[in-house]
């Protein structure tokens, strides 16, 4: 299952991928039938959750009914527990939308036009379609902006860091989430290396075009951002972190203050 999985993710189109996954993966699910984990999300329950990654599979990963990963599961239980999100309607901007997540936000707002709005670079699923490193809307747009695993990915990410600051309203927040290297003191980045193979060898996905290191929250600063860099789940019972498989990764909250 690992090679199969690890085989689409890197020879499918991504568009491609995104109107598949809902109808397919939960085919594959049916082979991990039991009640070993539990998706906060959606309630599924199986015997583990599928494996998942584009270089090295994670085992344990995938929800195989809503397709949430680890990270998603821990952003949950963070926006049930500890944010307005789902008990209020603050305008939020929800950039590269993850599937499990933007379901239950588009129904909590659907009473709310306007209210949430999904934006991505090319995927079908989103409301808008913009390069975050020039982003056309006005200044303060977004109570909240989501945005996660794309820093990553953009070729000058200072640059969108403060395009996301001028749209954010004072007093609003956002979460930032990337892949953090917590071995490195910096972030490395080398635009010199353009082989694909390489790229992925180095970078870890043939896409990205940085690790952060440790750095990350600074680099958060640079943009005008207070931060907060929250061991979410360290906080939480083990039992909870075993049944809902969550990674180690901290939550990033960036917060634009009032002047």
């Amino acid at each position: 299952m690992k090679r199969l999985i690890r085989w689409v993710l890197n020879h499918l189109p991504r568009t491609f991928l995104q109107r598949i996954a809902g109808g397919v993966v939960p085919l594959l699910g049916l082979f991990y039938l039991g009640r070993g984990v539990e998706c906060p999300i959606c309630g599924a329950k199986r015997r583990k959750f599928l494996p998942y990654g584009y270089v090295k599979s994670r085992s344990n990963a995938l929800c195989p009914r809503c397709l949430s990963l680890e990270r998603h599961r821990l952003l949950w239980l963070y926006f049930t527990r500890e944010t307005n999100l789902l008990s209020e309607f603050p305008r939020v901007l929800h950039i590269a939308p993850e599937v499990c997540l933007m379901r239950h936000l588009k129904e909590h707002y659907r009473e709310h036009p306007g209210q949430y709005l999904t934006a991505d670079l090319e995927s079908p699923l989103a409301d808008l379609h913009f390069d975050i490193q020039q982003i056309p809307l006005e200044a303060d747009f977004a109570d909240v902006i989501l945005c996660n695993h794309i820093l990553e990915h953009v070729e000058d990410d200072r640059k969108a860091l403060r395009e996301l600051y001028r749209i954010m309203r004072p007093g609003g927040w956002g979460i930032l989430l990337s892949p953090i290297d917590y071995t490195r003191e910096e972030t490395f980045e080398d635009d010199s290396i353009t082989d694909p193979a390489e790229r992925t060898r180095i970078f870890g996905q043939y896409d990205h075009r940085r690790i952060y290191g440790r750095d990350y929250a600074d680099r958060l600063r640079s943009a005008g951002f207070e931060v907060a860099d929250i061991d979410f789940a360290a906080a939480l019972p083990a039992e909870e972190r075993q049944r809902y498989a969550l990674p180690e990764d901290h939550i990033y909250v960036v917060y634009k203050v009032r002047e």
